[in-house]
């Protein structure tokens, strides 16, 4: 067996680097390896580092063999910086670490370089050799994607001072070594941002070149610079030119953020939401002036597209409460990441001060914000332009100077009035009362606070964006807390107050993982019984608000909300999946979503099928005395929950076969009418209108059930907000007209309870309401194109476009939406717009998505669509062809590098390794290149895309799996 073959076998079979280093040691004595076994080992590990880059046990197999005096270091370096030129070791993580260990190794060593860098019987040619190699792996390193996670820069010139430092006679050289060494050194002092020290020592080894060359320097400089203007002349790198006035990338992030916010990659969770700001940023190159430029003028142009019309379509307020409430702090967030990996807070202040600078020049940009404000309810129709956009820029300067990304000066400065500018009022009154907001906020939201109150408190929290972080914290802190300690009526005032008002859970959703507090809410549900409650009639009533707002919260950001606008329609899907992880722990939402299910009754398990004689006998029989506690104490609420459908399903059939009369089913129903039961009527209605949907006439008691719960009184206006969009859709249906009207049944009066209750007025917008609920199949399969088609609309207009891909994924299949895609992309690619189309595709593909809700579409754009359309354009004539060829290139490439970018952000902020995007881009990336490569000989465009790739250096650093 080899040194070669033992290190592979050891460290595959995880042998420890101390067996690992005694085992080589008895090999070499007992094979007599030779003098060559340094340099057998050092390749050894070298060849499995292309394997497992960056790998620590690795770095323990080489650090014990220097130690240990088994590897010379001198070897290590010569291997090292040659071995760097293979593409597949080419990894900044990989390198650093290595560079760093040899240089750790020498400056513990305590000998001069010359016999710790190199052996001290190196000639000079051969140290010459190796300041050439040095000097290629200085090029690698400042060729790499920059990295604040490691510092390959720094490390890589180090290692080339110490070489350079061995150059000590150059009588060995000749004059055509000499141009080499010379042509090659310029370079890097003209192309490369160097340090000083590096720069000082490398100027003085050029001028050693020079005067040993006398008048050939000069026409060897002349010729490396005539090279160099070729390269930057005829580059045309296919990664594209990453414009930097570009609105198209960061109104996409924008909007992904706000629409997905329950999500896992969505506003209101941290560390994801910074790793796709961070991502954006390295994948577009831009310096951190350019990108926060974009970034508030994409989010202002998102505020200018909202509208504010009224309180049911308004989304001004929810951009004005994203941009001045949240972006603020993601901003921080970011500012920390950046930090952590090198980017100072003084740049980063930098950056966001020109950016603010160039914002405020935008007067056409903050007229529009203008007039989206003024169309908001309680905005004074008086006010001046100015004070009204100014207002929005002066919260916003407010909020970054309150989380501490902007300097003082620098705001006073933006808006002088800020030093006049008084408290917000819930300042004034947190000041008063000699506390913080979040104190404040604390000490209202209890039980003795009337509706009133309530009511009053939360508008003004809604009008002050820069509370909202601190009424999420208080929501989070007691949610928590409540739940934990089972204290069931203070979370049920909790509950009830947030599922009353719409705009709290909207607020919430912006600055916490809203999911979590269903996690809680699930966990109570799922296993609270009254065995031991002193009232237990109280408790189920208390549990019953916890249930309904679970329920809102899951339908509120599972459905479409259409708001109208100046210019284009905001879809906001927002959707929170099943089953959630939290700490681990897997919570299904099955237990709230499925409580309309009918069941047979053999199917009831035997708990369920007792709990549901007993109940249907205390409901549904006219002897019954009703429910008492004994009844409340012997049933857990999540089975009443699950068989309250099922309950009133037998009863309806019971009343049609004239089992029970019409006075026992009113009784029972009133039942459910009362604080005891109504928590269960959204499964219940669910349940009769899905019935009444399958059986029509032969149901002729559902529907009558559904009138006298939704039109009652006593009905729960949260029970009426989530079932009146079902019903409506179910009424607008045709097989309903057959129904006979009668003093009991009038359809009428249901439609006009569920206009009322959505806030719709029946004439004339309940006709574009009701065409919205009955939408045929063909509208809806038409969505996924006309999302493509708008969202090229607003790039063209400057604006800030959005792709609902998760929506468009649910109208039809991924194969077939990113043929979708392609088709219009490759429209738009033909009137000049390559670049737009660059940036949609790359957000389409490389953004990630709720894994749970749509499946990543990289990897299937590569394997299952591409190769379709690179056979189609291999038929098509030379002028589209090339076009089509060249778009493809693009995405491809842009695509993978915002996955690898993507990914690697994921990696170090959320500091967990997992594949967002399905499969890791290096993966994808060597697949492709392999079907490429297969097919080359038969498609010429596979050839040329491959061709194209494999010459780009930017994107062969990335993935060396494309060289040519």
């Amino acid at each position: 067996m080899s040194l070669a073959e033992l290190t592979r076998n050891s460290y595959q079979c995880g042998v420890s680097p101390q067996q690992w280093l005694g085992l080589c040691k008895l090999l070499v004595q007992q094979q007599d390896v030779g003098v060559d076994f340094s340099t057998t080992i050092s390749n050894a590990i070298l060849e499995l580092y292309r394997l497992y880059p960056a790998d620590p046990t690795l770095r323990e197999y080489l650090q014990l063999a220097l130690s240990d005096g088994l590897l010379s270091n001198a070897v290590f370096v010569s291997t090292l910086i040659r071995a760097a030129r293979d593409p597949e070791l080419q990894n900044g993580s990989t390198l650093d670490m290595l560079c760093r260990l040899t240089l750790n190794t020498h400056y513990t060593s305590g000998l001069s370089p010359a016999g710790s860098i190199i052996p001290l019987a190196d000639s000079q040619v051969s140290v010459l050799s190796k300041v050439q190699d040095a000097l290629a792996l200085l090029r690698i390193a400042h060729s790499l994607p920059p990295s604040n996670f490691h510092h390959l820069i720094i490390s890589a010139s180090e290692l080339a001072i110490l070489l350079l430092s061995c150059v000590t006679d150059m009588s060995q050289v000749t004059a055509a070594q000499a141009m080499i060494y010379l042509g090659d050194a310029n370079d890097v002092l003209q192309s490369l941002r160097l340090s000083q020290e590096l720069r000082q020592v490398l100027e003085g080894f050029v001028l050693s070149l020079s005067l040993l060359m006398g008048d050939d320097a000069k026409a060897v400089r002349d010729a490396q610079m005539l090279h160099t203007m070729q390269l930057t002349m005829g580059k045309n790198d296919v990664l594209g030119t990453n414009i930097e006035t570009d609105t198209v990338t960061c109104g996409l992030l924008l909007q992904s953020l706000m629409a997905c916010r329950t999500c896992d990659f969505g506003a209101g969770s941290d560390l994801e939401a910074v790793a796709i700001m961070t991502g954006t940023l390295r994948w577009t190159s831009w310096a951190p002036n350019v990108f926060c430029t974009q970034l508030l003028v994409a989010a202002l142009t998102c505020v200018a597209q909202s509208s504010a019309k009224d309180d049911h379509e308004s989304s001004f307020s929810l951009w004005r409460a994203f941009v001045v409430g949240r972006l603020p702090r993601l901003l921080f967030a970011l500012e920390k990441t950046l930090e952590a990996h090198g980017t100072t807070e003084a740049d980063w202040r930098a950056a966001m001060h020109a950016a603010l600078l160039s914002l405020s020049q935008r007067s056409d940009l903050l007229a529009q914000c203008d007039v989206v404000a003024r169309q908001g309810k309680g905005h004074d129709s008086g006010q001046d332009n100015n004070t009204l956009h100014r207002s929005l820029i002066r919260e916003f300067i407010q909020q970054l100077l309150a989380v501490g990304i902007i300097e003082y000066t620098f705001a006073v400065s933006m808006d002088p009035m800020m030093v006049n500018d008084p408290r917000t009022r819930l300042q004034s009154e947190a000041f008063d009362h000699g506390c913080s907001i979040e104190t404040y906020l604390d000490s209202k939201l209890t039980l003795d606070s009337s509706p009133e109150d309530t009511l009053l408190l939360l508008e003004k929290i809604r009008q002050e964006p820069g509370s909202h972080h601190c009424f999420a914290a208080v929501v989070q802190k007691r949610f928590t807390s409540h739940s934990t300690s089972l204290d069931l009526e203070h979370l049920s005032h909790l509950t009830r107050t947030l599922y009353h008002h719409d705009f709290a859970l909207d607020i919430l959703s912006l600055h916490l993982k809203i999911s979590y507090l269903i996690c809680n809410a699930l966990e109570i549900i799922s296993g609270y019984d009254c065995e031991t409650v002193g009232d237990p009639q109280t408790a189920v009533s208390h549990l019953g608000d916890i249930v309904l707002f679970a329920e809102m919260v899951l339908a509120k950001f599972r459905v479409c909300f259409l708001s109208s606008e100046c210019d284009c329609s905001l879809i906001f899907f927002v959707k929170i999946s099943s089953p959630i992880i939290k700490d681990g722990k897997m919570y299904r939402t099955e237990l709230l979503r499925c409580t309309s299910r009918i069941y047979q009754l053999d199917e009831l398990s035997p708990e369920h099928k007792s709990a549901f004689a007993t109940w249907y006998k205390a409901i549904f029989d006219s002897n019954s005395e009703g429910i008492d506690d004994a009844l409340l104490r012997t049933t857990k609420p999540q089975i009443l929950l699950q068989i309250s459908a099922t309950l009133f399903s037998q009863a309806a059939l019971a009343r049609q076969e004239n089992r029970i009369d019409n006075d026992t089913l009113q009784t029972g129903m009133s039942y459910f009418l009362g604080p005891l039961l109504q928590w269960t009527l959204v499964g219940v209605i669910h349940a009769m209108l899905f019935e009444i949907g399958h059986r029509a006439l032969v149901a002729p008691f559902h529907l009558a059930i559904v009138q006298t719960i939704l039109c009652s009184p006593c009905c729960p206006v949260v029970v009426r907000r989530l079932c009146s969009p079902s019903c409506l859709r179910l009424l607008s249906s045709r097989r309903i007209q057959a129904f006979p009207q009668s003093p009991v049944l009038d359809i009428s009066v249901i439609r006009a309870t569920c206009f009322q209750t959505l806030g719709v007025n029946k004439d004339p917008s309940c006709k574009a309401l009701e065409d919205h609920q009955i939408s045929p199949a063909t509208r809806w399969m038409d969505f996924p194109k006309q999302e493509i088609h708008e969202a090229l609309v607003l790039a063209r207009r400057h604006k800030a476009p959005r792709i609902d891909v998760t929506r468009c994924l649910s109208a039809t299949s991924p194969s077939r939406f990113l043929d979708l895609l392609w088709s219009e992309l490759s429209v738009a690619s033909s009137l000049g717009e390559m670049e737009t189309c660059r940036r949609l595709a790359t957000f389409v593909l490389a953004m990630p998505r709720q894994l749970s809700s749509a499946p990543p579409l990289l990897p299937i754009f590569m394997y299952n669509v591409l190769p379709c359309l690179i056979t189609a354009i291999d038929q098509q004539q030379a002028t589209e062809k090339g076009m089509n060829t060249q778009l493809l290139v693009t995405i491809i490439s842009s695509a993978l590098t915002a996955a690898l970018h993507i990914e690697w952000a994921v990696q170090t902020v959320c500091e967990e390794q997992r594949f967002v995007l399905g499969q890791p881009s290096a993966a994808v990336a060597r697949r492709l290149a392999a079907d490429l490569r297969a097919q080359k000989s038969n498609s010429s465009t596979s050839a040329t895309i491959l061709q194209r790739l494999g010459s780009s250096p930017a994107f062969v650093t990335n993935f060396p799996v494309f060289v040519m």
